[in-house]
């Protein structure tokens, strides 16, 4: 039970984390799309996205990707967020070919069709916003790794010290 409540709640602070990323995104399309007299409202869309990216991130942790040991921190979360980036690359990719599939006589040519369609610029967007979410994320894990679990609340929740002088 105890390891459930653990796994539970690592699901809903990465789900919250990715969910103010993925609603901050949302916000900046509604308010540059606001400015073209264009409504555009999709927040269940952020929401939903924001669950599904949360959890595979969280079983994505789960494969060794760290490589030799010794590695530079820097170099494992460039790498991890370019394996998870390309993997959220692939699912925009397969979701919007399948939304188009029917318009386009199938899902094969709306594969096909999607470089030169208008999609390929929100998938672009999409992806640039998420690498940035995913950037963060495997930073925060690295420190997390290093300090300890609880680490970072630690260091919210405790007074900044002072500057020591030196001499």
């Amino acid at each position: 039970m105890k390891k459930l409540l653990k796994e539970l709640k690592l699901i809903l602070w990465t789900s919250l984390y990715f969910m103010i990323w993925f609603g901050s995104l949302m916000l900046i399309k509604v308010l540059l799309l606001h400015e073209y007299k264009i409504e555009f409202y999709e927040y269940s869309t952020a929401i939903v996205g924001a669950l599904v990216v949360a959890k595979t991130v969280l079983i994505m942790q789960n494969i060794p990707i760290s490589g030799k040991s010794g590695q530079a921190g820097v170099l494992v979360i460039l790498k991890r967020t370019i394996l998870f980036l390309a993997g959220v690359f692939i699912i925009l990719v397969l979701e919007r070919s399948l939304e188009s599939a029917k318009e386009s006589g199938g899902f094969i040519n709306a594969l096909k069709g999607l470089p030169s369609s208008a999609d390929r610029l929100h998938i672009l967007v999409n992806t640039i916003g998420v690498f940035g979410a995913l950037l963060f994320f495997n930073a925060w894990w690295l420190v997390q790794s290093h300090l300890g679990e609880r680490s970072f609340f630690d260091i919210m929740g405790a007074p900044v010290p002072e500057k020591s002088k030196k001499k």
